[in-house]
């Protein structure tokens, strides 16, 4: 769950909800792998006469430490002391074991976390970097200021769920060998695991890479040196789908528990306002991942996707019925900004169907629980 934020962080997460250009997705009218190129049409850098449009710029590899002084890239969530937000540093839930608050921190030599930040690639140059460096190795959307040595140590794994840790950071970060089993079946080598937080934000960001490289998805898997980039497990090489089956799980089952955070708002808005204008669609509309994705999914646990109907969606008098035949355990209704409002165990079901009424208006995440599986649908109250 995300920490509840001040007034003013909440203020300018609605704010920053109505900065996306008006018709920027206007292209975006298909479904399943469609969809993906639509997207990646939209927010590449080729001119394709769509409505406004405007075409990803390479700042370049320096660009990015400016970049990270930028206010959307500091603290003003948890601590909000302005210091650098590091998914390896920050700790959601109490007192951060150190901070970043100054340029003079950027990396630089190091031998302990809190030495010095550094740029990680979340999707590793070692993937990419063999067909081509630019602009993938500049790309914010991946690129994001993390501790050197955790970095380091994340080293380049895949992201997913670990069983036993053989390292563990003081935020929590995790790697060790993969747990192989629920739904992170499937992959039993070394693996990376963010502190829940930020697992969304890291699906999301892989999610985005996907679709925003689409046409070099291949390239870049033939290209990978497989002895020394364990993330290209991955990938299966395709253009399409992108993503190994237990990987695709792991992704959409991050997207879903973690939903989109103000945190990622800003960032998306200073990116495309303010240094290589495009967006991150999984940000914009955090339902695309499902659209385009729910059909290769293996793992049984996303069962419940499929056997939900949520109506009215938007609604107009403050209703919401959800009807399936799967018996929901709990229901929480989420603001945008990852604040709890309400908190329903064991809700009672008639006629196939739960009803929550009295909804305040606002657009809301509506979690949804089922022997301990979770889908996340997004929801407007008029």
């Amino acid at each position: 769950m995300k920490q509840f934020f001040t007034i003013l962080a909440v203020l300018f997460c609605l704010n920053s909800f109505a900065q996306i250009p008006s018709g920027y997705y206007t292209s975006a009218t298909g479904t399943g792998l469609a969809l993906k190129t639509q997207l990646k049409k939209i927010i590449d850098a080729v001119n394709d006469g769509l409505p406004s449009e405007r075409l990803h710029t390479d700042q370049g590899y320096g660009a990015l430490m400016t970049l990270y002084t930028h206010a959307a890239f500091r603290d003003n969530y948890y601590e909000n002391d302005g210091s650098l937000l590091d998914m390896y540093s920050e700790n959601p839930t109490g007192a951060d074991p150190y901070n970043y608050t100054s340029t003079s921190q950027q990396c630089g030599n190091y031998s302990n976390e809190g030495d010095c930040y550094n740029r990680e690639h979340l999707i590793p140059q070692s993937y990419f970097d063999n067909y081509a460096i630019d602009p993938m190795k500049n790309d914010p959307f991946f690129v994001v200021p993390s501790d050197g040595k955790v970095n380091g140590e994340r080293n380049n794994y895949p992201f997913g769920k670990v069983g036993t840790a053989s390292y563990t950071s003081q935020n929590g970060s995790k790697r060790g060998n993969g747990l192989n089993s629920g739904y992170a079946q499937g992959y039993s080598g070394i693996v990376f695991e963010p502190v829940n937080d930020f697992k969304g934000d890291i699906a999301r960001a892989f999610f985005y890479f996907a679709t925003r490289y689409e046409d070099f998805m291949g390239n870049f898997y033939t290209t990978a040196n497989a002895s020394s980039c364990q993330s290209k497990n991955m990938f299966d090489g395709s253009i399409g789908r992108v993503f190994t089956n237990p990987f695709i799980d792991i992704l959409v089952k991050w997207h879903t528990d973690d939903p989109v955070s103000a945190k990622e708002i800003a960032i998306n808005n200073d990116i495309y306002y303010n240094h290589q204008s495009n967006r991150n669609p999984y940000i914009d509309h955090p339902e695309y991942v499902s659209t385009i994705w729910s059909s290769f999914l293996g793992n049984t646990t996303f069962e419940l996707e499929n056997s939900i109907s949520i109506y009215p969606n938007p609604t107009d008098n403050g209703s919401i019925s959800i009807n399936t035949n799967s018996t929901i355990d709990n229901i929480q209704l989420i603001t945008i900004n990852g604040q709890l409002i309400n908190d329903f165990n064991n809700p009672v079901k008639i006629n196939e169907t739960y009803t929550l009424e009295n909804l305040p208006q606002g657009f809301y995440f509506l979690k949804l629980t089922s022997n301990n599986n979770s889908i996340t649908k997004k929801i407007s109250v008029n």
